[in-house]
């Protein structure tokens, strides 16, 4: 058997080595009621849902009219 080389795992840090983008966290600091801070948290669920819903609902007229020409 030959002798594996080992694998290089320190990060390269020459000087055309890609430099680390700094991480921006964004904090707002509102009072909301609960309701509006439960829609704030899940903002990005509700978006995925009712557009999934537009498209489910899209698509039911779609093939109702298609169904209503064959009448």
């Amino acid at each position: 058997m030959t002798k594996q080389k080992k694998k290089r795992n320190k990060k390269y840090s020459g000087m055309d080595a890609t430099s680390q983008r700094p991480k921006v966290t964004r904090i707002t600091a509102t009072n909301r009621p609960k309701l509006s801070q439960w829609f704030f948290d899940r903002k990005k669920l509700i978006r995925t849902i009712g557009m999934a819903g537009l498209v489910v609902i899209a698509f039911i007229i779609v093939i109702s009219g298609i169904l209503s020409l064959f009448r």
